[in-house]
């Protein structure tokens, strides 16, 4: 297949690493070609990485770097098989990114949405190809967490979800199919685990490291809830958890008032080099 990837962010760049890996030619697509290099410049470190790993062949890796190709137009997205959006997660920005792309992209391509919690029903209704729309929500990092959920719309096709299914099944995910509400399986249980977190830590039970320490030791998750809320980054986490509480009402639900001040302050997490902990 031929991949077409918009949006070269740590999501963006982890799909198209893990696309070109399974042997797909993939377009990735940049506002500015510098950051589009730069994206296929840490593809290749992350690809060396895996060999030192031995997780790969060389020969493997050089392959898959080959297969990846840059662009800043959109357009040159047009004769993708399948189109996958990896933009900022806010709704009239891919509203309008579907129906640019829905314009571009031959009657047949299919296109996709990596949203979180978004409603996929409304990129599909921004096109005329509503029966070709669907939700294709990878995890971050990529090339490493092995779930791919596959969002079903209202308006999708069996034959859509046939292929998208058969290509994330490619890419070596474990594929779930799950409809179109907000948060999906993932985020609807994840984040008010994460936000009562946050109001332990306003409530003074304990400090977040202690807080991280007994979920990872206790319940033997990998990272704590704090931590993850940082590696996540909290701007997307506020976005997600505000569309939950839209999608269900639940008060619970309502982002905690911690993570409403640090995302004034741009103190998002990793991305910017401190949140819950500090980043150098």
């Amino acid at each position: 297949m031929l991949i077409g990837i918009v949006g070269s962010g740590i999501m963006g760049s982890g799909i198209t690493e893990v696309a070109a890996v399974a042997g797909h030619k993939v377009i990735l697509r940049s506002r500015n070609m510098a950051s589009a290099d730069a994206t296929v410049a840490n593809t290749a470190k992350s690809l060396r990485r895996q060999v030192d790993k031995g997780r790969i062949e060389v020969a493997h890796a050089d392959a898959a770097l080959a297969r990846i190709s840059c662009t800043s137009d959109l357009g040159a997205l047009s004769e993708c098989d399948i189109v996958i959006e990896s933009v900022v997660e806010d709704l009239d920005v891919k509203l309008a990114l579907f129906a640019e792309l829905d314009d571009l992209c031959r009657p047949a391509t299919i296109l996709a949405t990596n949203t979180s919690t978004l409603p996929v029903v409304d990129m599909a209704m921004a096109t005329n190809r509503a029966d070709r729309v669907c939700g294709v929500h990878f995890f971050n990092p990529a090339p490493v967490m092995s779930l791919v959920e596959i969002v079903k719309p209202l308006t999708a096709s069996d034959e859509t979800m046939a292929i998208v299914s058969e290509f994330a099944s490619s890419c070596g995910k474990d594929v779930v199919a799950v409809k179109d509400e907000a948060g999906f399986i993932v985020n609807a249980l994840l984040f008010p685990y994460l936000n009562n977190a946050v109001r332990m830590l306003e409530r003074g039970t304990a400090d977040a490291e202690g807080i991280d320490t007994a979920m990872k030791g206790g319940c033997g998750f990998p990272m704590g809830p704090l931590a993850l809320l940082d590696l996540i980054g909290i701007d997307t986490s506020v976005s997600i958890l505000t569309a939950l509480k839209e999608e269900f009402g639940d008060p619970w639900l309502t982002p905690a008032p911690t993570l409403k001040r640090m995302h004034t302050a741009g103190h998002l997490g990793r991305k910017s080099g401190i949140g819950f902990y500090p980043y150098g």
